[in-house]
């Protein structure tokens, strides 16, 4: 059985500096507290996957928090921000889900200069909060599965979903943003754990 991860949500308070700067400014965080496993996992897939850096329209490689208005027309939030990107989080989000599962031989971020049998790229597409009625959360991104010696893509995964918000508040949302990235990490997964267990990496390198 695989490791359930917890998520939560950390809000940072922070008071800006400066002479006569008297507003606050808030910071937030989805953390991904885990524990591995105290043995290895019998029955891991026998592959090790390489995850390369989330990739996103500028705006998402920033750490303000995004709204929109009608998903055409956006802004940030001037004293509401994540502690990191989203690109960032989402990042995190994955490597620490899929490290803790152990569902795998090897889980290694790109750069780490290790061997990988495959590489998951992601692409994160929305970010932000939607002004409109109800309030929603939107989160959306694709991933692709790329068999490293072939260079053959052969898993491809769409992600999208519009978390409801209890309230009109930037803490809320976040907290409706945290729910989402969660559900789309763990479906992302749960997609490819699919694709492994009806595909062998001699599959994948035939095609």
């Amino acid at each position: 059985m695989n490791l359930k991860t917890t998520w939560t949500l950390v809000l940072f308070i922070g008071i800006l500096g400066g002479c006569g700067a008297a507003h606050p400014s808030e910071y937030y965080h989805l953390t991904v507290p885990g524990s591995p496993r105290a043995t290895a996992n019998q029955n891991a897939y026998p592959v090790t996957l390489v995850l390369g850096r989330v990739t996103s329209p500028n705006l998402y490689r920033q750490d303000h928090v995004v709204w929109s208005s009608d998903g055409q027309s956006m802004g940030v939030y001037q004293y509401q921000r994540w502690v990191e990107s989203p690109t960032e989080m989402l990042a995190d989000g994955l490597l620490r889900e899929f490290r803790d599962s152990e569902s795998y031989q090897g889980v290694y971020p790109e750069g780490s200069n290790m061997h990988g049998d495959y590489l998951l790229r992601v692409h994160l597409y929305d970010f932000e909060e939607i002004s409109q009625r109800p309030l929603v959360a939107r989160v959306s991104f694709d991933g692709e599965l790329r068999e490293m010696k072939s260079g053959t893509i052969v898993w491809t995964h769409y992600y999208t979903h519009d978390e409801p918000v209890s309230r009109k508040a930037v803490s809320a949302v976040a907290a409706a943003m945290d729910r989402n990235v969660q559900m789309g990490v763990s479906e992302c997964k749960a997609s490819l754990d699919h694709y492994f267990s009806t595909h062998s990496p001699a599959d994948s390198v035939a095609r």
